[in-house]
């Protein structure tokens, strides 16, 4: 029995999907093929995305990211508010201007 031959088109979009990070599973119902076609392709086409072990960076990196930059922005937002409150009661040292 010969395997099935696809589309040189089907083939591409399947790989494209997998390059911009889509799920295997995924690709696979969505294109209507076998999830171990998709596999087979991946394997042969984009190895680099087919090297077992931790990816750099995965979905729950990325959330722990964006959480600690939105902390750091309020807290940056509070010092600046702090500054901005302390400028107004507190002179500066050295501040030429006379008082009466």
């Amino acid at each position: 029995m010969r395997p099935m031959r696809y589309p040189p088109e089907l083939r591409r979009k399947a790989l494209d999907l997998l390059a911009e990070g889509e799920p295997v599973k995924k690709v696979a119902v969505a294109l209507g093929l076998n999830d171990q076609t998709i596999y087979q392709w991946r394997r042969r086409h984009l190895p680099h995305l087919s090297k077992v072990g931790p990816k750099p960076s995965t979905g729950m990196d990325l959330r722990a990211a964006r959480r600690r930059i939105t902390e750091l922005e309020s807290e940056l937002a509070a010092l600046r508010r702090a500054t901005e409150l302390l400028r107004d009661v507190v002179p500066p040292k050295g501040d030429s201007r006379q008082y009466t």
